[in-house]
Order: C-alpha cells, then structure tokens, then sequence
C-alpha cells in the first residue's frame, strides 16, 4: 500500500518531553573513523536524496509529517507514469546501496544500511510487473480505499492544515486530484475485468454502500464543507463567501465523480466480480499472498506454519479465558460466558457520551502511570476522538492518525461508536493501549521526532513491527495495574485471542479456501467478540490480505527478546532502557530488531 493509502487503515494529553535519542544505536561524528564518515557521508548523502525524489512522486506524504509546501497536489497514482517513476526510483536506491561498503560502516550505519536494503528490495518486489498486474487492478476496497480516508483528510478536522488561506486554496487544489483520481481508479478496475483479475463480490458491495452512504450526505452537511464552517477568525468577510461559494462547487464536482465510480461499481464492475473470497481462489492469487505474508511478517513463514502456531496461541488464550472464567465464578460452558458478557448490559456503553467519557477516564490513567516504564514520552500530544458518523458503520473498533514531527498537530486515537451495545466495556483499556498511549502513538511519534534518524526511518515502518509494539503495548496493562480489574483483564484477553485467531483465519481465508461463514463461526465459538466486531473482521482480512498477521507475530517476536534479555540481564535489565532499544530507530523488520536487541544485551552484560 502508498503511504497515503496506509495512513487511511487506524483528548487526554501526554506529557512533553525530550524527543528519544537512540542510546547504542546512535553516536556522535566524532566517534567515526576516516573511513567510516568517507562511507557514511555516501550513505547519508542516498538517504536524504532518495527521501526527496520520494516526496516529490507522493506529495501527500509531506503533508502528513506537517510540511505545508508544496501540498497542493495528491500525485498522480494509478497513472503509468506514477508507476514507473516509483519503480525506477527504488531501482536507482538500490544501485546507488550497492556502491557503498557495507563493511567499512560501524554497527549503527549498517543497522540502517540493513533497513534501507530491506524495505526498497521488498518494494521493489511488489512492483514487478506480475504484482502489478493483480494489484493496481484492484485500486480500491471496502477497508483501505482513498474514497474513505480522503474526506477525513480533507474535512478540516483530519491532518490537512486549516490556518491560512493558502491552506484552503491548497485543499481546493488537491479536490481536483481526487477527482482525477477516482476516475482513474475505474479506469484500473476495468482493465481488470479484461485480465480477469477482479475483487470479490462481498467487498464491491461493501463499497457501493460507502459510497452511498457519502452521496446520501446533504452536500452543506459533507465532510469537504467541514473547513467553512471553521474559518480562521482574521479572514475577511468577502474570503469566507468566496472559499464556502469554492467549496460547495467542487464538493458537487466531487459528489458527481463519487456517483460516477458508485454506478460504475454497482452496475458494470459487481456483475464481473468473484464470488469467492481467498486470493487461492484469484488468478494469480497464491503467489501474490505469499509476497504479502512475508511483507506483512518480515519473516519467511509460510502460511501452513501461520496456521498452526494461530491453532496453538487460539487453544493457550482459550485456557486462560476458563481460568477466568472460574475466577468470576460464572457457572456453565466457556460460549455461555461469551454470551454473558456479549449480551449484559452492565457491559454495554450507556451513550456516546459515556464511552467517549471512559475513554478519557483511560488516557488520563495512562498518563498518571506511564513514566514507570518509558523514559521518553511524545512531544505531539494524544487526542481521543469518535469516528466521524458518517462512516463510523465502516470503521474498526479504533484507530490512530499520527500527528506531526514537531509535536503541533496531535496524535488522534479514534474509537468506534457505532453499534453501541457491540462496544463492550471490558475493551476499552486494552483498545487504548493499543491505538493510543503507549501503542501507536508512543512508536510512531517517538521515531519521527527523533531527528537523529533518517527520514525512511523516522516515517516508514514494517508492519510486523508497528502492529507487534501496539499489541506488546496491550501487555503493559498488567504492570499499570489495570488487569487487576478482572473484566479488563477479560477483555485483554479477548483481544489477544483476536489476535491469534488472525493467524488461523488470514490464512484459512487465503490459502485454504474457507468460506466467509466458516471464518465468521472460528471466530464465534473461540472468543467473546460480538456478531457485529466478527463481520467486520473477516470482512476486512478478505479485503486486505495478510496484513493481520502482523500482529501476533511482530509481539510474539518483541515479548521473545524481552524474555531474553530479562533471563541474560537479570538485575541489570531495565525496563526503559528495553523499551528505549525497541523504540529508538522506528519500525524495523523483525530480523534486524532481533541483532539489535541482541547487540544491546551484550552491551548492558558487561557494564
């Protein structure tokens, strides 16, 4: 996925502090030898040139780190151009890497030499043209699709800045883009009704009625209106009429290609999309899953051994969950106890109000209890946020926008609430560790305003390891105290079992051929999640495949080098200083976090 595409899937403030410096893993010049800064300066001089030209191609990707020049355009994704720009890019980084001596690096420059390999050779196997062929084909789903993340981006309230009028012109400007771009995107679906490689019937659906639902919206009512109805107080009376009469022309221009891609959908394209819903099943299908797993894992696993260590986490969970079952003294059957919790209404959000409240309550007891564990806290302050709700239907239980790199636009956690009887209580402390503080936020903040760090570091990240901190993040509860509680702990549980019913499910999915029924029953029957939470899963593993394997793997993986760095350190481990080592140089693939956790363990051994 772009980078903007990305950013689409995810009140209470946070402490300032000093940003994270990375402690082994970042030195000063002076500790260099004349070979290594003659090589250094050669591999410094790529990264910054590479982060340029990336820029320059995905302009929206500036305005997410809070650069406001040049934002006036999203790029020109899905064009053919785009593509070959982006390909030749990767190919001239790769080849300028290989001319750089890995061995006269020190240990920190080759740890981000490793990185800068990793993440643009995997890249640039996704960009063959046999990937091609089965993905920009499919330029949109139900889950990350730009005609969903795009009205938030521009609604005034999302990462698009709304301070001058240059702003506003800049968002006007970037409405044509998308314009632009949603007719290209049926321009890529029809190519693949012709290559015969087209997205399931479930998700089309899915998508018609996002669409719907948006067009549905009186246009003064539309998220595109949002920023003229917050004018900055110094603008004049005769700029407001003209940005608001601006506005509503072209959110009518925007509502006319929305249509446009909605009858395009409905009509023509659903009737030629497949029934079935495992890529196994997709022309050319298992060899695009088997890129995904490992881009998703950062490990070669195949999906056979996915599904069988998913088996093992789902049977270990389920044990813990009759512990605790007993502990509460609930008499009858562990599905009985789901049922129970699934269907009290002592469980149940009274009002949005209320859930928006216990959140507040949550973030507030983080922040009185984090410092027992981090030594770093986010200068970008967290705020909790419900989903918009004109798509909250469509939306995850939670999600995290990042704020910026200098800490004035806030990290947002968003939480669902939609369904409010599906948003049961016992995972609201969980869900904020996760999405919040110190999930997402704390990594992903923590690595771009951490300016010691090249900008692919700062702002880039595997996807094992971002959704493995925020799930290892989720087990900080217990030394916060809040799994005493033994509901919360419930629903820890829960989530943890979600989880690992991912590794079972993805690649039941995808590589076994299940239904959409029989992933939903799995589901059921091994956990306490609601009808609604389970439909909305499958649903999103059938549109985007591989990506929840992450998770469980990337946590499995950060609690393993924690274990072993407590067995090797004994008295001499320090929690912080752990946390600091996973944190300090962003989101690594998992082998290479592994080396430097080690290398930090021998370090810390012989102090």
């Amino acid at each position: 996925m772009t980078f903007r595409l990305f950013l689409a899937a995810s009140t209470a403030l946070l402490c300032a502090a000093t940003p994270v410096l990375a402690q082994s893993e970042v030195r000063p010049v002076s500790a260099l030898t004349a070979n290594q800064q003659a090589e250094q300066d050669k591999l410094f001089a790529l990264f910054a040139d590479s982060d340029t030209r990336a820029l320059a191609l995905d302009p929206l990707s500036r305005l997410y780190r809070g650069d406001e020049e040049g934002v006036d355009r999203l790029g020109d994704e899905l064009t053919d151009a785009d593509f070959l720009a982006g390909r030749t890019d990767i190919q001239l980084n790769l080849a300028l890497l290989a001319q750089i001596d890995r061995t006269k690096l020190d240990t920190t420059d080759q740890l981000a030499y490793d990185v800068f390999q990793y993440t643009q050779t995997r890249a640039l196997a996704g960009m063959s043209d046999e990937m091609r062929a089965l993905t920009e084909v499919r330029p949109l789903n139900h889950f990350f699709g730009f005609h969903n993340a795009y009205p938030n981006l521009a609604s005034g309230i999302g990462a698009a800045p709304f301070k001058t009028l240059a702003n506003y012109d800049d968002n006007l400007s970037r409405h044509d883009d998308y314009i632009a771009y949603l007719g290209r995107a049926m321009g890529r679906f029809r190519q693949g009704m012709k290559s015969g490689v087209v997205e399931t019937k479930l998700t089309v659906g899915i998508m018609v009625t996002q669409l719907t639902t948006q067009l549905d919206t009186p246009v003064a009512d539309s998220q595109f209106m949002g920023p003229t109805k917050q004018f900055p107080a110094d603008f004049s009376a005769d700029e407001k009429a003209r940005l608001t009469a601006a506005y509503e022309a072209k959110t009518r221009e925007i509502y006319t290609a929305t249509a446009a891609l909605r009858d395009f959908l409905r009509d023509e394209y659903l009737p030629a999309a497949r029934d079935s819903i495992g890529l196994s099943q997709m022309k050319g299908g298992p060899a695009l899953y088997a890129l995904l797993v490992e881009d998703s894992t950062t490990l070669p696993l195949d999906p056979e051994t996915i599904h069988q260590l998913g088996l093992s986490e789902v049977g270990r969970i389920r044990a813990e969950m009759e512990r605790l079952q007993k502990e509460v003294r609930f008499k009858g059957t562990l599905n009985q106890f789901f049922d129970y919790v699934r269907t009290d209404p002592k469980f149940q959000p009274k009002s949005r109000e209320a859930l928006t409240q216990a959140y507040y309550r949550v973030g507030r007891d983080v922040d009185a209890k984090i410092g027992s564990l981090f030594s770093h806290l986010p200068k970008s302050p967290l705020e909790i946020r419900p989903y918009d709700p004109s798509t909250e239907k469509f939306e995850a239980g939670g999600s995290y926008e990042p704020g910026s790199a200098d800490g004035k636009r806030p990290g947002v956690f968003y939480f669902n609430a939609y369904d409010l009887p599906s948003r049961l209580t016992p995972g609201i402390v969980t869900l904020y560790l996760h999405e919040g503080a110190p999930g997402h936020h704390f990594q992903i903040s923590l690595a771009q305003e951490n300016e010691v760090l090249p900008a692919f570091m700062r702002y880039g990240g595997t996807t094992a390891y971002v959704e493995g901190w925020a799930l290892y993040a989720e087990t900080l509860g217990n030394e916060m105290g809040f799994y005493k509680d033994p509901w919360n702990r419930y629903g820890t549980l829960q989530d943890e079992q979600l989880r690992a019913m991912r590794l079972v499910v993805d690649t039941g999915i995808h590589a076994k051929s299940w239904t959409r029924d029989q992933a939903i029953d799995y589901m059921l029957t091994n956990s306490g999640m609601t009808r609604t939470d389970v439909v909305a899963e499958v649903d999103r593993y059938i549109a985007i495949p591989g990506q929840a394997l992450a998770y469980k793997i990337g946590a499995l993986k950060i609690q393993e080098l924690r274990k072993r760095a407590e067995k090797r350190l004994g008295a001499k481990f320090d929690i912080k200083s752990f946390h600091d080592e996973v944190l300090n140089t962003g989101g690594l693939p998992l082998a290479v976090l592994e080396a430097k956790i080690d290398r930090w363990i021998a370090a810390e051994a012989v102090k």
